[in-house]
């Protein structure tokens, strides 16, 4: 960034829209407000060290600033955040311009680092400018060097193993861009072996590879224990005291929703924080540079020298040794924390990249971590990342297609599962014709009609409302609620009825971590450290509701589109069993977005920042990102269709790759999941044939299957069971006709030790049977398959067999069925 007179415009508005796109339901002011606060609460504590008065960190906070900060204000706030013109000791800095390589800028331990007193006059503070920077390092490390400053994506060939020319000292140079050269971190590597580090680095991706297969396994839908399951393989993987998973709420501010921690330390676990505690600008800086490491907060940071040429300090925002402004060093020390490793969780947002949250590791004594291994904790958190964003839509889907099947919209409110399970509230209700129904808590009929008719008359042109307050959105009868209604989310249904959402006051809500953080325990309000914060954030938050995420409100408007479609169909026809078309509903792209993760993950796999391709069970290429182009040098268009291994890979490795695909394609994971994720996903896959040809779908399975965790290939099962009923639905007379899944649990039995359940799945179609044609091609029966359908089956059927399970098709006195036959090893009860 360059904060000359000329830009500073366009530097303020940048920052802002990184936050935007941080929170993208705030609109820019609210976003400024937050940059403000942020500013001034830096410039009082800047304030208070000079003056030497306490900062109060408790009282700053809810002080909102009377006046926006001037825009002077403002580039000096980010000058200070980016442009610090300081580093960590625990490496030095080169600043290179190029392509001469000549030094710009340097840190002022680059003479102790590098062994260079003798080439510099201690005196002369200017002596390194000007000198060409390979001049510094042995012959060997030069030409590597010389490579990545030529390369049009440096950041690909980090980190370059690098001697000092003086002393051969070993180093990790990470290399990037700025607006004005290059900047060249050096980290001194603990071992001298270049051979060493290469393998140090090759098993730091094998335990990151492990970890992500770890969190692909893991069952769909279940946000709380992907998290709890990053934390534990990061601390695996990295090995410091106390690893978190920091969530950013709606309206910025934090919360540990997990943690794994040393026995003797105070648990954060549940800690809310204001958003003051990671201000704007360090969270717009967590998006460039997505891990970030502070090995000693109490040591010295060491001063950068520049060209006086120079117009402006350097630009540190991606430099790994960028050193943390003292505000933050200090809230660091005041709560045990000497070394941290914080890496970013950036999700796909629409259109946008949005930073969900932080995993945060804390260590209380001086703690490094290499750039290999933080190159693998990154390349974990964009599995994370994409897992998190994959399991959250697919929920929602599953919830969604389930309630799409129910026999009346009053369903979503009095049968489980509710919309108490699509969207988290406290309580919700239905006001329809009049009447109310509710499940949770919730206002009395007489409250929530006089909430009806206060909607009706002060947001009579509204769709709907959503609040965290309703004592500042101007309802009159919000004290009378107290704090268990605070945050309502109401959906217009037509032009008098709607659908509530209600949320209690946020302390309810509070999970609190051990006895230290009962709401009425005393503590030193003035320092910054986690338990001032906390109290910090009740006073800001009172009377007020969590505020729904950004996903709770898509869920939402497709819940209202598919309520107002439902009672049109009753107005017009009476109640009757259906499954409704909002997906093809062109109102409602949120609705879309939902239900198509497919396409989810399209987006997902095009902006990620690594190489990825995909291949189907042909080995044709299916999938090629744009980070697999800039690696190869193939456009997406050249490589589509193409076999990899014989047009892509080099002749020299084919072998070695077809091996790998072909264990890829057929092996059988061995992974703890819920049968009801299964049944859910088969649903949702056949949904649109189901509206197309107008068939209802009946479903006869228990609960206790629904939540019976099994062990298997939880994938592969999916994509059988979906491939059948998918048949059955194609086959099944339309329109008005009907399908039917059945599931029947057996007998238990033991067997090497390992209980097995036993279970019937059947699904069901009236009418003429399936074309024998295509059963024969099912079982293999001719040597030659007939049809691609049969193809399809015939590939399932084998797949079922390497299963050691089976499956038949049965004919029926007016109805056919497949019969597929489970023994599914249980989860051991813990």
């Amino acid at each position: 960034m360059d904060f000359d007179e000329k830009k500073n415009h366009n530097i303020k508005n940048t920052a802002l829209s990184s936050s935007a796109s941080a929170a993208s339901n705030m609109n820019t002011d609210k976003t400024m407000a937050q940059y403000n606060a942020d500013a001034r609460l830096m410039a009082e504590f800047e304030e208070s060290d000079v003056s030497s008065k306490l900062f109060n960190y408790s009282k700053s906070i809810p002080r909102a600033p009377k006046t926006m900060t001037t825009e002077e204000e403002m580039i000096a706030y980010l000058s200070k955040i980016q442009r610090g013109g300081l580093v960590q000791p625990f490496g030095c800095m080169l600043a290179i311009q190029e392509p001469s390589f000549d030094i710009i800028g340097f840190s002022e331990n680059c003479i102790d680092m590098l062994g260079l007193k003798n080439l510099v006059d201690g005196k002369n503070l200017m002596g390194l400018i000007g000198i060409d920077a390979r001049t510094l390092f042995t012959p060997s490390s030069r030409a590597p060097l010389a490579r990545a400053v030529a390369s049009r994506e440096i950041s690909f060939l980090n980190p370059i193993w690098v001697h000092s020319r003086s002393d051969h000292r070993p180093f990790y140079a990470i290399l990037h861009r700025i607006d004005v050269g290059i900047v060249m971190d050096l980290e001194p590597a603990h071992s001298g072996d270049p051979e060493m580090v290469h393998a140090g680095a090759i098993q730091s991706q094998k335990l990151a590879v492990q970890a992500i297969s770890r969190l692909q396994s893991l069952p769909g839908g279940n946000v709380g224990f992907l998290c709890d399951t990053v934390v534990e393989d990061v601390q695996k993987l990295i090995g410091y005291d106390r690893v978190m998973v920091y969530k950013f709420h709606e309206d910025d501010h934090g919360e540990v929703v997990s943690e794994i921690r040393r026995s003797d330390l105070d648990p954060y676990l549940g800690l809310h924080y204001p958003a003051t505690d990671i201000p704007q600008a360090a969270r717009f800086l967590f998006k460039q540079n997505r891990v970030r490491m502070i090995c000693d907060c109490n040591a010295l940071p060491v001063k950068i020298i520049q060209s006086e040429e120079l117009k402006q300090p350097l630009c540190l925002v991606n430099s790994t040794l960028r050193s943390p402004h003292g505000y933050h060093t200090q809230y660091m020390a005041d709560m045990g924390s000497i070394a941290s490793l914080v890496m970013a969780v950036v999700v796909n947002n629409g259109n946008l990249m949005k930073l969900w949250g932080l995993v945060v590791c804390h260590q209380t004594s001086p703690r490094y971590v290499p750039f290999p291994l933080r190159y693998a904790c990154e390349f974990l958190m964009q599995a994370f990342a994409s897992q998190m964003a994959e399991k959250k839509i697919l929920q929602m889907q599953t919830l969604l297609c389930d309630m799409l099947l129910r026999d009346a919209p009053f369903g979503i409110v009095t049968q489980s599962p509710s919309i108490m399970d699509l969207v988290k509230c406290d309580g919700a209700a239905l006001y329809y014709g009049g009447e109310c129904w509710f499940v949770g808590v919730t206002p009395t009929e007489a409250q929530l009609k006089d909430i009806a008719e206060w909607l009706l008359t002060s947001h009579g042109d509204s769709t709907g409302l959503s609040t965290d307050c309703l004592t500042e959105d101007g309802y009159l009868g919000a004290a009378l609620l107290g704090d268990a209604v605070c945050g309502m989310a109401a959906a217009r249904i037509n032009s008098t009825d709607f659908l509530f959402r209600f949320r209690s006051h946020t302390a309810k809500e509070i999970k609190w971590g051990g006895a230290k953080h009962h709401p009425e325990d005393k503590d030193d309000r003035g320092k910054m450290h986690p338990r001032s914060s906390f109290n910090a954030f009740l006073e800001v938050v009172k009377s007020r509701s969590l505020p729904r995420e950004t996903g709770e409100i898509n869920a939402i408007h497709s819940l209202q589109l598919i309520m107002r479609d439902s009672f049109q169909e009753i107005t017009e026809n009476g109640p009757k069993l259906a499954i409704h078309s909002q997906q093809n509903n062109h109102d409602g792209p949120q609705l879309d977005e939902l239900t198509s993760v497919a396409a989810e993950m399209v987006r997902l796999i095009e902006t990620a920042t690594i190489p990825i391709f995909g291949v189907d069970t042909s080995g044709l290429i299916n999938g090629w990102n744009a980070k697999m182009c800039e690696l190869t040098g193939l456009e997406v268009s050249e490589a589509l269709g193409k076999s990899l291994i014989k047009d892509v890979v080099h002749e020299d490795s084919c072998e070695v790759v077809e091996i790998l695909l072909t264990r890829a394609l057929h092996e059988l994971k061995v992974e703890e999941f819920l049968l009801g994720n299964v049944m859910n996903a088969i649903v949702s896959q056949a949904m649109i044939l189901l509206q197309e040809k107008n068939l209802q779908l009946i479903h006869d399975i228990p609960d206790q299957i629904k939540t019976l965790s099994v062990y298997g290939d939880e994938i592969k099962l999916q994509l059988v069971l979906s491939d059948f009923l998918l048949t059955v639905v194609d086959y099944a007379p339309s329109p008005d006709g009907w399908v039917e899944i059945k599931v029947s649990p057996g007998l238990k039995l033991i067997q090497d030790g390992n209980e097995l359940v036993h279970l019937q799945f059947r699904m069901t179609h009236p009418g003429q049977e399936i074309p024998s044609t295509l059963i024969d091609d099912m079982f293999g029966a001719k040597s030659q398959l007939t049809t691609q359908e049969g193809i399809c089956l015939n590939f399932s059927q084998k797949l079922l067999s390497m299963m050691n399970l089976n499956v038949r098709y049965i004919r029926d006195e007016n109805k056919c069925y497949f019969l597929v036959e489970l023994e599914l090893k249980l989860r051991k009860s813990r």
